[in-house]
């Protein structure tokens, strides 16, 4: 599975691409660092975050994309650019089909490192192993990026995995008149309910009629 995780930011965007599958050796395709300058207008630093990104979709075509969760911050600024960064990635994602995973900081450091609260250096040095590259990736927003990517692949790859077999067995089972329950109508009583009031009502051999009071016998 390849994957394309990127780390959202308006004046540095890391982006990574990574091959592999859980269980075996991770491979490093390509990784980057996209920068706009802070003096520019944000729509058009905008436009050159896209303009990049596509370039990096175009390129290496990528099955899945993953992206660093946005949470809040005390610098207002800096949460509006990752997050308009992040919006311009799933956009980009979903016209191309690509499923998309969003998975936090803390998802991340502990995927890759063991510990959810893993300083910069430490994720920097469990990336440089696991890729098996031979100088530690920089800055670290694209250190981030290859994390991203690790964390997706081992766990984001599984749950994509699962998932889709799951939906595999429920079509199987639709199409065998099984396994999916049929909807109740609203108001009816549930199926155990209905089941155990047919069973104990007196079963009729026929049809019976009560003469009328008063009636004369035929």
């Amino acid at each position: 599975m390849r994957v394309l995780a990127v780390d959202p930011g308006l004046t540095r965007c890391g982006v990574g691409v990574v091959d592999g599958v859980p269980g075996r050796k991770l491979s490093l395709v390509e990784v980057g660092v996209i920068r706009t300058p802070s003096g520019d207008p944000t729509p058009r630093r905008l436009v050159a975050v896209e303009d990049e990104m596509r370039q990096w979709f175009a390129r290496h075509r990528p099955e899945a994309v993953a992206i660093e969760r946005v949470f809040a911050d005390t610098n207002v600024s800096t949460v509006m650019g990752t997050a308009q960064v992040t919006g311009i990635v799933m956009i980009m994602a979903e016209r191309l089909g690509l499923p998309v995973t969003l998975h936090t900081p803390t998802e991340v450091k502990a995927a890759v490192s063991g510990n959810g609260r893993a300083d910069k250096a430490q994720v920097t040095t469990m990336v440089t192993r696991l890729l098996g590259l031979d100088t530690p990736p920089k800055p670290a927003d694209a250190a981030d990026a290859l994390a991203l990517a690790i964390c997706h692949v081992w766990r984001g790859g599984t749950q994509s995995r699962l998932e889709t077999a799951r939906l595999e067995e429920l079509a199987r089972s639709g199409r065998r008149g099984s396994g999916i329950p049929r909807r109740v109508p609203p108001g009816a009583a549930p199926p155990v309910q209905r089941l155990r009031a047919a069973t104990t009502q007196p079963t009729r051999t026929g049809p019976t009629t009560r003469p009328h009071p008063g009636a004369q016998p035929r």
